[in-house]
């Protein structure tokens, strides 16, 4: 296929996955759910770290994790009720245990930044995985420097380093406009966002001659969206949705 159909080809699949629907098959139905800024980022933040396994599970685990946290979350972090949790599962690997991580890092980060938007605009100098490391950075100092499993290493050149892709989704709802992303954060831009690279993501990218390395780390996902820069050069990760969608269906 030709760059100038496979070009054709990536919009036409965007168009038919990025539609309304799919938000209630994924957990970005849930940061969806919510109106307050505030509570829109800790769900997205949580539901993505969670967006592993099958998706019907992934949905299950988290209704059980909101739950806990009542109407809102921003409320429930900034109140300290995550430190009655205990340490029952709430999916597969990632116990209440790092739910409270989580909550006890966001309450750091809204204390000294006002809000998790404006740590990462304090980054726009850099680049996103610049915006990703001082994330890490700062959940860990409010966690007696511990760092957390399910928050990637981005490392600290430009290759060496996690795919994030649980971060990288993450940034691609806050950040981007449309029938599914939920376009809260206005001071960054699309363009500078990279795609989630999941195993299902590269295999279809490396199906369609797009993804040439092997592993799936932050090389992987900088050589993918390099190569998506030239379908839409303002909106790469836009094509996320469409390597989800043939992959799915098992097309491409």
């Amino acid at each position: 296929m030709n760059t100038r159909s496979l070009g054709r080809e990536l919009e036409r699949w965007y168009k038919k996955t990025c539609v309304p629907d799919f938000i209630d098959l994924d957990p970005v139905q849930f940061p969806h759910r919510y109106s307050k800024h505030e509570d829109i980022e800790i769900a997205a933040f949580l539901a993505a770290t969670i967006a592993w396994g099958r998706r019907d599970l992934i949905l299950r685990s988290a209704e059980k994790m909101f739950s806990l946290m009542g109407k809102s979350p921003y409320d429930y972090v900034m109140s300290g009720g995550y430190k009655n949790l205990k340490n029952n599962n709430i999916h597969r690997t990632f116990f209440e245990n790092d739910l409270k991580y989580f909550c006890s890092g966001f309450k750091h980060i809204y204390t000294k930044y006002g809000n998790i938007e404006n740590l990462f605009i304090s980054m726009m100098n850099d680049c996103i995985w610049k915006g990703f490391y001082v994330f890490r950075e700062e959940m860990a100092a409010a966690n007696k420097w511990q760092y957390s499993r399910h928050i990637a290493n981005p490392g600290t050149d430009n290759e060496n380093g996690s795919a994030c892709k649980k971060l990288n989704l993450t940034l691609r709802w806050l950040v981007r406009k449309g029938p599914v992303d939920l376009g809260l954060w206005k001071s960054l831009n699309p363009q500078a966002l990279y795609i989630p690279l999941d195993v299902h993501v590269a295999r279809t990218a490396r199906k369609l001659c797009l993804l040439e390395r092997k592993s799936n780390d932050k090389r992987a996902v900088i050589e993918l969206t390099n190569k998506l820069r030239q379908f839409d050069d303002s909106d790469p990760v836009k094509y996320d949705f469409a390597l989800f969608g043939m992959g799915a269906i098992g097309e491409g």
